[in-house]
């Protein structure tokens, strides 16, 4: 069946399908992270991001298809996490823009309004890069500008878009060498794909597989625990174990004999929905818990740590019944009366939200790595700091496209200070100045985070190579200033390691957080080493309580 113009409902079961095909397969785009640590859970805030703009869509179905269009651009933009969920936010953004006065498109007009859409993203992002989404989008819709002239039937021109997108996608590990030296293709891409996947499927009224379950007994069951444990709840803060943590044991010689009963009765105290599976070789677990760390060490015991899998369920919870997790932690009742400045500042562990708030965070956002806040969070937080004028501290590079949105969205009283990391956040927090103006204070701050090196040691979920440096899975990596320069079995040995590449003449302060993976005695074997190997070095240690990161260092 030809297809020669699209009207608002028929775009908007197309939404809804690429949603729902991207939700299909947000693992396995997680899965193509070209770092080995869980680095912005890509199909995670793909996958948020378009559930948020296809919801809103659900609630604005019509004819009119410029205005179906500005409702998903609208969802989008609120839910955006993470800067994949930001440039999906900003291609429908552009793409909406095009076609708002528009109550059926053409084929051309449609292919029109995709590359409005790249327009808008590419401008959208500082220093684009390709091998990305944007180089999948940009490829997708020059391919439907090229079609659309000669090619009237909307059908035949997004099977055009998705072959070129598949294409495109094919050729990211060309234009991006770390994907070619990691072995996958780009992930944003990938995310991209299936929504336009999606889109087809729904013109063509093909029905798209679920993703086949690899361990199906497993995951019958998992499924019925969500239900049960996390669907059910009414609200999202009542979630009380927040982590679903899922992996495999694969049993070494030498390690801890394995006794199911025994295995499970020691999990069941770090949380709640607790499932095990073994046979003479390998455990299966799935378990909710606070402290998936502590959850992993555990099962380090008995052997090699496989196919891990830890989901922030609060988010996920969101997305699904719409509500927004994220908690916001004040250090005072908002008073009627506005204050003249407020801080806005992201927190990956309670320890560290607990310094954030003690050197004057008016607002707390608990996120970070893996757990990126939507734009609608922030702007949430803005609100809740009841301010004149509102800035900003992201502390992560993941959340700082959603943090630009916020402020675009909030207005011009509101800035961002660009903070990639919690030290550089503490940094700058610290040479703000009430007394200054909003511009004065962001040249201020900014200028501070040049002065602090940070420094973190995570472990290795896979083996890989990048930078030349042969990672293997469960090793801890040493991570300066974003990049990776060394890694080693043990977790305290990379800690030092790290520190004597980092530490140099001029530094006089090591702040040592450390997460929730860390033992009291781990943290006094580093402390005294430091203490013994870096004399000159005052050493201050907090518990920053966060997860992923064993420890978290600013040097200055």
């Amino acid at each position: 069946m030809s297809i020669t113009t699209l009207d608002g409902k028929r775009f908007s079961e197309m939404v809804i399908q690429g949603a729902n095909n991207l939700a299909a397969n947000a693992n396995m785009v997680d899965a193509l992270n070209v770092f080995p640590v869980p680095d912005g859970d890509t199909g995670t805030n793909m996958n948020l991001s378009m559930t948020s703009g296809a919801k809103e869509v659900q609630n604005n179905i019509q004819d009119h298809v410029g205005k179906v269009a500005a409702s998903l651009a609208k969802g989008l933009l609120m839910g955006a996490r993470g800067n994949s969920g930001v440039i999906l936010s900003q291609l429908f953004r552009g793409f909406s823009k095009a076609i708002e006065t528009k109550a059926m498109v053409s084929s051309l007009e449609f292919a029109q309004a995709l590359e409005a859409g790249v327009n808008t993203a590419y401008k959208a992002v500082m220093k684009p890069v390709e091998g990305t989404i944007l180089t999948v989008a940009k490829d997708a819709a020059k391919k439907a500008v090229q079609v659309a002239p000669s090619e009237t039937d909307l059908v035949v021109l997004m099977k055009e878009v998705v072959k070129e997108a598949k294409a495109s996608l094919n050729r990211t590990p060309d234009l991006l060498p770390v994907l070619k030296e990691v072995g996958v293709v780009d992930s944003g891409g990938q995310g991209l794909v299936c929504v336009y996947e999606g889109f087809l499927a729904e013109l063509t009224g093909e029905q798209l597989p679920d993703v086949p379950a690899v361990h199906a007994s497993m995951d019958e069951m998992v499924n019925a625990e969500h239900h049960k444990s996390v669907q059910s709840f009414m609200n999202t803060e009542d979630i009380e174990f927040g982590y679903c943590t899922e992996f495999m044991v694969r049993f070494e010689e030498g390690k801890k004999s394995f006794d199911e009963d025994s295995f499970r009765n020691d999990l069941s105290a770090y949380g709640d929905s607790l499932l095990v599976i073994s046979d003479d070789e390998i455990a299966k677990i799935h378990i909710h818990s606070e402290t998936p760390g502590k959850v992993l060490d555990y099962g380090q015991q008995y052997g090699s740590l496989i196919k891990m899998k830890i989901e922030n369920m609060r988010e996920q919870h969101s997305g699904i019944v719409g509500e927004s997790h994220v908690k916001l932690q004040t250090e005072v009742k908002k008073s009627e009366e506005k204050k003249e400045f407020g801080i806005v500042t992201v927190s990956m562990g309670k320890g560290i939200a607990e310094l954030f708030r003690s050197i004057g965070a008016s607002v707390v956002i608990e996120g970070g790595q893996t757990m990126n806040p939507s734009t609608e969070d922030i702007v949430k937080a803005i609100e809740e700091a009841n301010a004149e004028k509102v800035i900003i501290l992201p502390n992560n590079k993941n959340i700082i496209m959603a943090a630009d949105q916020a402020a675009e969205v909030a207005g011009e009283h509101v800035i961002v200070v660009p903070s990639k990391t919690v030290p550089q956040g503490m940094a700058a927090m610290l040479s703000f100045n009430p007394s200054g103006t909003l511009e004065n204070n962001k040249k201020v701050m900014s200028e501070s985070m040049a002065n602090v090196k940070t420094g973190q040691i995570t472990y290795a979920v896979r083996d890989t190579n990048i930078d030349g440096i042969s990672i293997k899975k469960d090793d801890y990596m040493e991570i300066s200033d974003g990049k990776i320069v060394g890694t080693s079995p043990q977790k305290i040995a990379a800690a030092i390691s790290l520190l004597e590449k980092m530490i140099d003449e001029d530094s006089e302060i090591l702040t040592i957080l450390y997460g929730e993976d860390v033992s009291e005695e781990e943290v006094a074997e580093l402390v005294s080493m430091a203490e013994e190997k870096f004399e000159d070095i005052e050493v201050e240690v907090h518990n920053g309580e966060q997860p992923l990161y064993s420890f978290i260092f600013s040097i200055e």
